[in-house]
């Protein structure tokens, strides 16, 4: 047994119950959040602990499953699309997460379980916990918490990658869609696209965005002549829009910086060398921390 409080080992822990807390909540800011709220339990413990790596990860992962349920009435109002605060890394760096575990479409796949099939799934399944430590931090049975595990990946077997993400091929794809918009190629943006392309834009109601899912070429391109009129997507003949490349959920993306404020856009490639997916983030809330 060790003594505690020990600064020492909680930072040790910190960037795997960061992890944990992105997968589980989907927001960077409330995971620095969970992960301070644990430290405050950690600082005042009065006894020593046995095993602190798993202390922490069932802290972790009990202050967000409290997160997640009183979330739950403020998810169902939230005004149009829903999609997780981007997690951004530099291009420069090697990648700090595995790109699977924190796509975009994973982690809105994950939105469709209940808390606890959330917890569960991701305790055994990206954080390779034994089911009776899953068991014990959930303060559940074994059979009960295999029961939710085989439940959550039934959920999710239609999310999963069905294949590896080529980073340059998809780098060269989204920087070919960018210089389009740029140039006002509204032919060029449409070849880029696969023909079920789909493009998700959150504004939670606090900035202009789509209000569903749009899903096809021509529908993704008529958004974009929207923001372009709207001064958040210059294009041809209007100040060039400054934009950084950076990885964004483990997708080649970028950070804009429109005059009405930064969004973010995040772009999937398919099999076929085109565009499955954009993801626009527009919502203020949730770009807080670029500037940090």
């Amino acid at each position: 047994m060790i003594p505690t409080p020990d600064l020492a080992v909680f930072e040790a822990q910190r960037p795997r119950m960061r992890r944990l807390a992105y997968r589980m909540l989907g927001s960077v800011t409330e995971a620095e959040d969970v992960v301070q709220d644990a430290w405050i339990r950690w600082s005042r413990l009065g006894e020593p602990v046995e095993a602190p790596a798993a202390w922490l990860v069932r802290t972790t992962s009990r202050l967000c499953l409290d997160r997640l349920r009183a979330a739950k009435v403020r998810r169902e109002a939230y005004r149009g699309p829903w999609l997780p605060e981007p997690l951004i890394e530099d291009l420069t760096e090697d990648p700090l997460e595995r790109a699977e575990d924190v796509s975009v479409a994973f982690l809105l796949a994950l939105e469709r379980l209940s808390p606890l099939e959330r917890a569960v799934f991701l305790l055994h399944e990206v954080f390779d916990e034994d089911y009776a430590a899953v068991a014990q931090t959930l303060e559940r049975s074994e059979a009960a918490v295999r029961q939710i595990a085989s439940r959550a990946r039934a959920h999710l077997q239609a999310a999963k990658p069905r294949y590896t993400v080529d980073q340059q091929a998809a780098t060269r794809l989204a920087n070919a869609f960018m210089a389009a918009a740029a140039r006002g190629d509204m032919a060029g943006l449409r070849a880029l696209l696969a023909e079920d392309a789909v493009m998700v834009t959150d504004g939670g109601g606090k900035r202009s965005a789509a209000l569903r899912p749009l899903v096809g070429p021509q529908d993704i391109v008529a958004m974009l002549e929207g923001l372009a009129w709207r001064g958040a997507w210059p294009t041809s003949g209007d100040r060039p829009l400054q934009y950084r490349a950076v990885r964004i959920n483990g997708l080649p993306g970028l950070i804009a910086r429109p005059d009405d404020g930064p969004m973010t856009i995040a772009f999937q490639p398919s099999e076929d060398g085109r565009l499955s997916a954009i993801y626009i983030i527009r919502n203020p809330e949730k770009l807080a921390h670029l500037d940090r």
